[in-house]
């Protein structure tokens, strides 16, 4: 979305810090231009569950256009800038505005069920690839990707969090996927010699380039795994 840097303001964020956190009232939302974000859930045992990742060019969070309140902490997991884009601004003038939000939420739920399914169903493999292939198409889609490499500064704590594994089997995983020649994650660059070869490996991600599900098709006949 084109935003208007006349009603807006820019705002930096450093690594840990909270951009916002769980029942603040927001009269803007974020568009991130340089830095990753993440929202999560802490369980009472200091467990932590990521439940949304913010790359640049992403809205955090387009749902506050409705309703205004942050329902979990979103924190900064690299240094951030973002620019504030006032909501009044937007509900003054609706059009464009509207549309690009309510557009990202529609991405936004595709996503959830996505991971709702992945957590569910889908082996560890199948887990961290599918991951690392939809921020690969997130990226490319805003002309991130060069050479099929992209920057991906999540730590392997991160990926862990997202993908409800632990930190030591997402670097198992990582290597397996590295000596299979499928993608490879060093020094925060993450590569994937064919980002299209989805099927490959037994791995079951075979979706549309475009699909809005990023890590399977959900639509197959309801008698498909009978």
């Amino acid at each position: 979305m084109a935003v208007d840097h006349s009603s807006t303001r820019e705002r930096q964020f450093r690594r840990h810090e909270h951009l916002a956190r769980k029942d603040e009232v927001h009269d803007h939302v974020f568009q991130i231009e340089d830095g990753w974000a993440s929202r999560y859930c802490m369980l009472a045992d200091g467990r932590r569950q990521i439940t949304a990742l913010y790359a640049p060019g992403d809205f955090c969070e387009s749902q506050w256009l409705l309703s205004g309140r942050a329902d979990y902490p979103i924190v900064a997991l690299t240094p951030i800038k973002a620019r504030c884009i006032p909501l009044a601004g937007i509900h003054g003038r609706p059009g464009n505005y509207v549309r690009q939000l309510l557009a990202d939420m529609l991405r936004g739920h595709a996503r959830q069920t996505s991971w709702i399914v992945s957590l569910g169903r889908q082996t560890a493999v199948e887990r961290v690839y599918g991951l690392m292939s939809e921020l690969y198409r997130r990226l490319h889609a805003r002309g991130r990707v060069m050479n099929n490499r992209c920057a991906v500064p999540l730590t392997q704590q991160d990926i862990a969090d997202a993908v409800g594994l632990t930190s030591v089997h997402v670097n198992r995983v990582l290597g397996d996927l590295r000596t299979r020649g499928l993608l490879e994650l060093s020094g925060k660059l993450l590569h994937l010699p064919n980002p299209l070869a989805f099927g490959d490996a037994e791995i079951a991600t075979d979706f549309p380039p475009n699909s809005t599900y990023n890590l399977l098709d959900c639509n197959q006949p309801e008698n498909a795994a009978a």
